[in-house]
């Protein structure tokens, strides 16, 4: 089976929140745990986050609807289970909701991820691949 790889397939991803505070606390935290930083706020109060430049948005949507994510899961890249293990840590103490606690996952040999609702009700997880042993 092949191993999905990080070679930077999107140029962002933008989530739709209501509440872009309570969103930011949790994104900061929880990817802040895989070392992406938030990179500040853009105009129309977007906020940017990214290691080196921005790849991840969170804001109000653009048409003023409320956001809608349904059947929607964003995956962030962890390079070790301990880090996909803090991103859920982080996750839950900052407005998250459990999808699916840190472990294997059997869908693919050697993955290792987790699951969580942000404030906003988007999913997102964060996956990292092992020997599979």
């Amino acid at each position: 089976m092949a191993v999905i790889s990080g070679d930077g397939v999107f140029s962002h991803v933008f989530l739709g929140a209501v509440d872009t505070a309570l969103s930011a606390t949790f994104y900061d935290a929880a990817l802040g745990a895989l070392g992406i930083r938030n990179l500040g706020p853009f105009g129309h109060g977007w906020i940017l986050y990214g290691r080196e430049k921005p790849a991840f948005i969170i804001a109000r949507p653009g048409d003023g609807e409320a956001p809608s994510s349904n059947g929607v899961t964003i995956g962030f890249a962890a390079a070790t289970t301990a880090e996909v293990d803090a991103f859920h840590a982080a996750g839950l103490a900052n407005g998250g909701t459990d999808e699916g606690a840190p472990g294997p996952r059997s869908h693919l040999t050697g993955a290792y991820a987790a699951y969580l609702r942000d404030p906003a009700g988007n999913k997102v997880c964060s996956y990292t691949f092992t020997d599979g042993n």
